[in-house]
């Protein structure tokens, strides 16, 4: 099931700049993480940026125990949290994420408006960083990609759209069939897709994003999704 586009969006004039910036800033970087995989220091780049709960635990627990110099550690091990967001460990795992960004993000973006919808992106992507932490402060393996942020995208667009018809294509064999399918229904297939993360995964040693963590964050990111544009919308 490919999500190519809704009705909603042909009905507003607003161009989505902040979905290309956001589109182009992730293929860029990706396209950098393939250098540093023919470089063979993606390793270290991704354990240096990507989301690592245990490193951020320690670092906080030694700045509550009154090692001042630790909250330095804290803040630069958080920026990891904004960084993390446009890093991604597979081919399936960025295509996926953009199309779900351009599908669903676009229409948010029209309804938020350029700031507010950049503020709802990188908080909510932010936010269910900090789910996964708490989920699993031990955990070693990075946490790197967008996913939190478009589940949270998603979140959104249900809660504001829930009657929603998204045009779909159904892959079948070598015949692509067009579909509508309902935009609920995404809220199932988000999570089922991420199976075929793995898929053209790049060589960083040791792994990345741990099923059982993502999965548990992304499903609080449908919740802060949905009460973010709420509370946007209101103000």
């Amino acid at each position: 099931m490919i999500p190519i586009s809704d009705r909603i969006f042909f009905f507003t004039r607003r161009k989505p700049i902040i979905i290309y910036c956001l589109i182009g800033i992730n293929i860029a970087l990706f396209l950098w993480e393939l250098k540093l995989e023919l470089d063979g220091e993606l390793g270290n780049f991704v354990n240096s940026w990507g989301v690592v709960p245990a490193q951020i635990s320690a670092a906080f627990a030694n700045a509550l125990a009154g090692n001042a110099a630790a909250w330095i550690v804290v803040l630069m091990r958080s920026t990891s949290l904004l960084v993390g967001m446009f890093l991604h460990g597979s081919f399936s795992q960025i295509l996926g994420n953009l199309i779900f960004l351009w599908v669903f993000g676009k229409t948010i973006e029209s309804v938020l408006g350029y700031g507010r919808f950049l503020i709802f992106y990188l908080v909510s992507g932010i936010l269910t960083g900090f789910v996964q932490i708490i989920a699993e402060p031990s955990l070693t393996v990075p946490l790197i990609g967008a996913n939190g942020a478009i589940t949270a995208i998603l979140g959104a667009y249900v809660f504001k759209f829930p009657k929603a018809k998204i045009d779909t294509i159904l892959p079948l064999l070598i015949v692509f069939i067009p579909v509508q399918v309902p935009a609920t229904f995404y809220l199932f297939w988000w999570f089922v897709q991420q199976i075929f993360y793995g898929i053209g995964s790049l060589n960083i040693p040791g792994g990345v994003n741990p099923a059982s963590t993502g999965y548990l964050a992304q499903f609080a990111g449908l919740f802060i999704g949905a009460a973010f544009i709420k509370l946007l919308q209101r103000f």
